[in-house]
């Protein structure tokens, strides 16, 4: 058989070494079972949480809201896709017949901003936003920074097939059509009306509604307050997971303090009903004050905690093991690491307010990568040594470890194929334990560009 004839049989048997070749990622294990069952926060549902009050739930990877007034309606966010969006309109559409006369943007999200289109009738409603919407990307697109498209992908896991994917955390599965651009919005998005000053009431087909500003996971958030419904609409400093205090994808910095006081602001409100930006509705008064008030405490405690360590001198791989969570609130279902990770939140203050440097003058003109792992290679008694440990490590179920190492010798051998499927064996089995939805699919995708690299060559 002439196999230069045939290229899409060697890339046909190219994919099935792959997967013949990639480990099955664990199931059956506390932290996988534990991110199965945060699935259920966001099985399509519409949820009626006041008499004309209704979240479209799991239809998209964020909530959207439908508020329905005297000559028309009010949307919250739009979802991620105009598909996405197209279904949610015709579930509202079965509830009410009024025009859309208003859209809130909570932030500039693509995810909270995509579907925009869907909701506009033959007149463009307003379209209402923080007066600094868009302003996570406008300083990468304007250093001509693109790379955040690439781990936006990784840590969406875009790239993996549904069989690795579980959910996103606090979203469930999507394939967005823009790839790893799913986190910037619209050109059609663009709003009429902005929220100039720190709170402002508005009112729209006789709805009137607060947005108060409440910087935190980006800078243009802001919340919505509905007093005639007692209904609370948080956008994404709140959701039910320990928060996203900096995103792996790589962002501008995060303002932890910010965000704790922007909490401080949502559980100041006397509110029955409190809608997140993803996951689902929290009800009760009690339960939403008692939610709110252990949500901004976390976050205070990550910032507070963090300073005092800085403060003594620690370096961030020092704080990240002095900066506990009291278990009163690291045990709380709604603070549970699915999206966010309290560790991330730990480096993140202290690069917002020291910078890479960590204190110690050993780092501030380290080795190369190559030239660290050439010594550390010399330590173990050469290459082929270095990676018998490293292989021993793996079996041991030791897989940071055995990762660290196969980053020691790509740095020696980046085109070695033995290393490069050490490293993607040892990310894949992190992965099968790991509660975090963003960390496991970014695992799970380095390790598939491994093979791939490896199956290529």
């Amino acid at each position: 058989m002439n196999w230069k004839a045939r290229p899409w049989i060697v890339a046909n048997l190219l994919t099935l070494a792959l997967l013949w070749a990639a480990p099955a990622v664990a199931q059956e294990n506390a932290a996988t079972v534990k991110l199965m069952e945060q699935s259920k926060q966001f099985e399509e549902e519409i949820v009626r949480v006041s008499g004309n009050v209704y979240i479209a739930v799991g239809y998209s990877v964020s909530n959207v809201t439908m508020i329905v007034g005297d000559d028309g309606v009010v949307i919250i966010d739009t979802g991620v896709s105009l598909e996405d969006a197209d279904r949610i309109v015709t579930e509202f559409r079965k509830l009410s017949d009024k025009p859309i006369k208003g859209i809130v943007f909570t932030h500039s999200h693509g995810d909270h901003t995509g579907g925009a289109a869907a909701f506009f009738g033959d007149e463009r409603p307003q379209i209402w936003a923080h007066k600094n919407f868009g302003s996570e990307a406008q300083p990468l697109v304007a250093g001509g920074v693109t790379f955040q498209s690439v781990r936006g992908a990784r840590q969406g896991g875009f790239k993996l097939p549904p069989e690795q994917r579980i959910n996103n955390g606090v979203a469930p599965v999507r394939y967005p059509k823009r790839g790893g651009h799913a986190f910037a919005s619209r050109a059609e998005t663009k709003p009429t009306h902005l929220l100039e000053d720190e709170r402002q009431t508005i009112k729209i087909a006789g709805i009137e509604l607060e947005l108060v500003s409440s910087p935190g996971e980006t800078n243009d958030q802001l919340f919505v307050w509905y007093p005639a419904g007692k209904a609370l609409f948080a956008g994404d400093n709140f959701y039910r997971s320990f928060p996203n205090l900096y995103a792996i994808r790589g962002t501008p910095n995060r303002s932890v303090r910010l965000w704790a006081e922007s909490l401080g602001k949502l559980a100041a409100n006397d509110a029955d009903v409190l809608v997140g930006g993803h996951t689902k509705p929290i009800l009760g008064a009690d339960k939403v004050k008692q939610v709110l008030e252990d949500y901004r405490d976390a976050v205070q405690y990550i910032h507070d905690k963090t300073v005092e360590g800085m403060n003594q001198g620690m370096t961030p791989d020092e704080l990240v093991g002095y900066v506990q969570l009291p278990e009163d609130l690291a045990s709380k279902d709604y603070l549970q690491p699915f999206y966010g990770h309290p560790e991330w939140g730990v480096r993140s203050v202290f690069s917002g307010y020291f910078g890479w440097y960590d204190g110690n003058p050993s780092n501030l003109f380290r080795l190369s990568p190559q030239a660290e792992a050439e010594r550390v290679a010399q330590l173990a008694g050469g290459p082929d040594k270095l990676f018998a440990v490293a292989k021993a490590a793996l079996a041991d179920d030791d897989n940071q470890w055995a990762a660290q190492l196969a980053d020691h010798l790509l740095a020696i051998d980046g085109d070695s194929a033995d290393a490069k499927s050490l490293k993607a064996d040892a990310l894949t089995k992190l992965a099968g334990k790991m509660v975090n939805a963003t960390a496991r699919n970014y695992y799970l995708t380095v390790a598939r560009e491994l093979r791939e690299a490896v199956a290529v060559n």
